[in-house]
């Protein structure tokens, strides 16, 4: 009986997340993979040293989550990102760079990433962003949250007086304020006392509203229409 029931729990066990990791510098991408290796409930897939091979490896191997530099050759992080949407759009993707460039960041967003980490960041962020975007959010560096939230600032148009066919109801522009604040579904529903999959349901909702298809890139949406008031 009870090794019925071992059986039923290892049944049971969710699948690792598959990660692919795209970087010119091999000492680097083979040192995160050991480390990626050993953390629960994350497998590496894959390795490639440029942007095109890291597209060509992603369409066969459909990795969950894709590690991308920015600065490389043959394609950059920025243009294997919209390839890698395009081949493998249920792929999230998060850019692993040393740029801390606003613009780098903006683009990456644009582009369909889910997540901006630098590479300064220790083994331990890093394998929880894998599992945050993974899980269908976003995540950054928090030294390069203040950096979205001032470009959102500049995208900002003044003259904009209204959103045409824009409705969104209190209760998602509530949600929408505390994603912009860099919260996490689990975070939004223990300050407006709600379930996380009432979260998830209304972001889903914010979403389709807004035609996007990230929460950051809501937010940047919201923002340049004048829907957040940000400090």
């Amino acid at each position: 009986m009870a090794e019925q029931i071992a059986d039923a729990a290892a049944g049971g066990a969710a699948e690792p997340i598959r990660v692919l990791l795209v970087d010119d510098q091999e000492l680097f991408r083979r040192g995160l993979t050991m480390l990626l290796s050993v953390e629960d409930g994350i497998e590496v897939v894959g390795e490639a040293g440029d942007g095109v091979e890291g597209t060509s490896l992603a369409a066969s191997a459909a990795p969950d989550v894709v590690l991308l530099d920015i600065r490389m050759p043959k394609r950059t992080g920025i243009e294997a990102c919209r390839a890698i949407k395009e081949a493998v759009p249920s792929a999230k993707i998060i850019m692993l760079t040393v740029s801390d460039e606003e613009a780098d960041l903006y683009e990456a967003v644009k582009s369909g990433a889910s997540g901006y980490l630098l590479k300064d960041s220790s083994i331990e962020e890093v394998a929880q962003a894998v599992r945050v975007v993974a899980d269908g959010q976003s995540l950054i560096s928090p030294s390069m949250a203040v950096k979205l939230i001032d470009e959102f600032k500049q995208m900002s148009r003044p003259e904009r007086e209204h959103v045409p066919g824009l409705r969104l109801t209190e209760r998602e522009l509530e949600v929408l304020r505390l994603v912009a604040k860099g919260m996490n579904n689990r975070e939004i529903a223990k300050e407006l006392f709600i379930s996380e999959n009432t979260v998830k349901n209304h972001v889903r909702n914010i979403l389709e509203k807004l035609q996007l298809h990230s929460r950051m890139e809501a937010v940047m949406y919201a923002v340049r229409e004048k829907l957040l008031d940000l400090p």
